[in-house]
């Protein structure tokens, strides 16, 4: 199984990317998770240039989108609410079908952010009917490294709570897969 892993900050130590890179690194072999590292490559939203001219970069990301079988998304909150590359990326995805349908879960790396986290629910739930709000793991790691992040995910206890969010949404997939085929 494919996933995609989004994370809505572009920092560099960004915790909800470490969080992401832990997802990948202890997934094998249920899974394979790519975390997708263009967000920040991703022109602002124009619906000019959508169609034919649609710009590379967008086209990268909706195919990386299409070609999973599932999305997890980790993003932080700014000022309240969806930063605004994460939004932008979004806003690429609404008018194209790639995302219609797709399985997405929530990952969150910090023990508040009920904002952003409302906003993705809304917003998640509106492109994609395959939204599972019900699967999701908050690991609260704000401050720590990269390195700590991934020592603290390797522990017993935060392992197994990682592989219980992994097998939800792995089921969850498989879940509209079979649907899929019914249909």
């Amino acid at each position: 199984m494919r996933l995609l892993a989004i994370s809505g900050s572009l920092r560099r130590a960004s915790t909800n990317t470490a969080l992401l890179r832990g997802l990948a690194a202890m997934a094998a072999p249920l899974a394979q998770v790519t975390v997708f590292e263009g967000l920040g490559d991703l022109p602002i939203f124009n619906p000019d240039n959508e169609g034919d001219a649609t710009p590379d970069t967008v086209r990268a990301f909706a195919e990386a989108v299409a070609a999973a079988d599932g999305i997890v998304i980790s993003c932080p909150e700014y000022v309240h609410a969806l930063p605004g590359g994460f939004k932008n990326a979004l806003d690429w995805l609404v008018s194209r079908s790639e995302i219609i349908g797709k399985p997405i879960a929530l990952l969150h790396a910090s023990h508040r952010g009920e904002d952003v986290l409302a906003d993705l629910r809304r917003v998640l739930s509106t492109v994609s009917d395959g939204f599972a709000a019900e699967i999701f793991a908050s690991f609260p790691m704000r401050k720590m490294t990269p390195e700590d992040i991934s020592a603290h995910l390797a522990t017993p206890g935060e392992a197994a709570r990682l592989s219980e969010f992994l097998a939800a949404f792995l089921d969850h997939v498989r879940a509209i897969q079979a649907q899929d085929t019914t249909d």
